[in-house]
């Protein structure tokens, strides 16, 4: 293991790990890195030399301290709390990824804040080491290609699904994605699961400029193809928008003709007119 000297309080390595650079416009910054371990860390640009400097000493310090973990960020650290993560990760785990991960038993932690972590199997540590996680309210998304992509749909979760109708954490907690956590209680598009009289019904329902009811059925298959049935009746009607069907597996395609021509659809949707 790498061994750092001792921070010089008389600041006669004040330049250390420290380097010079110029923008296009020829203004000066300074850029931080340190090497541990054979790995050159690069810990990010800065306006002075001394927040540089300061920011590389804080980063020898968490490298030499397994006391500064995640949870005991400093607020007013001059690394930002992402390159904390990454830098306490590579000191305990021997692994450096550019996000803010940090391995743990049989999982990892994915850091939000010091205070918010989100854990997953470790079969989704190469997506997550190259996507970096977003979050807005309780959404939690990554680009890729350009696009928003909810972290959700990784575990066969619709985008318009909700907590405790549509999928479930079994231990309660909601940042737990690890795959034996998740139940998914619905997987067809449009489809609801309800209770009318004490008995499970399942209710179909189709966005068109709002939410319209297609019809209620006593099983998830049936409900599924009637959402299929729907988009082809509205396509049919004029309607341009395009739906993502259903797609019903272990179902012949005979079978499947015979309950989609028996099926009732609501009039409001056989009557729709864009």
């Amino acid at each position: 293991m790498d061994r750092f000297p001792a921070p010089d309080n008389a600041g006669q390595h004040r330049s250390e790990g420290v380097y010079p650079a110029f923008r296009k416009n020829g203004e000066a910054y300074f850029r931080a890195s340190l090497t541990y371990r054979g790995k050159h860390i690069s810990l990010g640009s800065f306006s002075t030399s001394g927040e540089a400097h300061a920011a590389y000493l804080e980063g020898r310090r968490i490298l030499a301290t397994p006391s500064c973990r995640p949870e005991n960020y400093d607020g007013e650290s001059p690394l930002p709390f992402e390159k904390w993560v990454c830098l306490a990760n590579f000191r305990d785990n021997q692994l450096y990824f550019g996000n803010p991960i940090y391995m743990g038993k049989r999982m990892f932690y994915y850091y939000l804040s010091p205070a918010k972590m989100l854990k997953f199997d470790p079969d989704d540590l190469f997506y997550y080491s190259s996507h970096k996680i977003m979050c807005r309210g309780n959404h939690y998304f990554v680009a890729d290609y350009g696009l928003q992509v909810s972290i959700a749909s990784r575990y066969g979760i619709k985008p318009y699904a909700k907590e405790g109708r549509d999928y479930r954490f079994i231990n309660g907690d909601p940042c737990d994605f690890r795959r034996e956590n998740l139940e998914v209680l619905n997987v067809y598009h449009g489809v609801s699961p309800e209770q009318k009289n004490g008995q499970p019904v399942y209710t179909v329902r189709i966005h068109i400029r709002g939410n319209y009811i297609v019809g209620r059925y006593h099983d998830e298959i049936t409900a599924a193809i009637a959402y299929n049935k729907a988009i082809d009746i509205l396509h049919k009607n004029g309607v341009s928008k395009k739906f993502l069907p259903n797609y019903i597996e272990d179902l012949s395609p005979s079978k499947y003709a015979e309950i989609y021509s028996s099926l009732q659809i609501s009039r409001k949707i056989l009557d729709y007119r864009p």
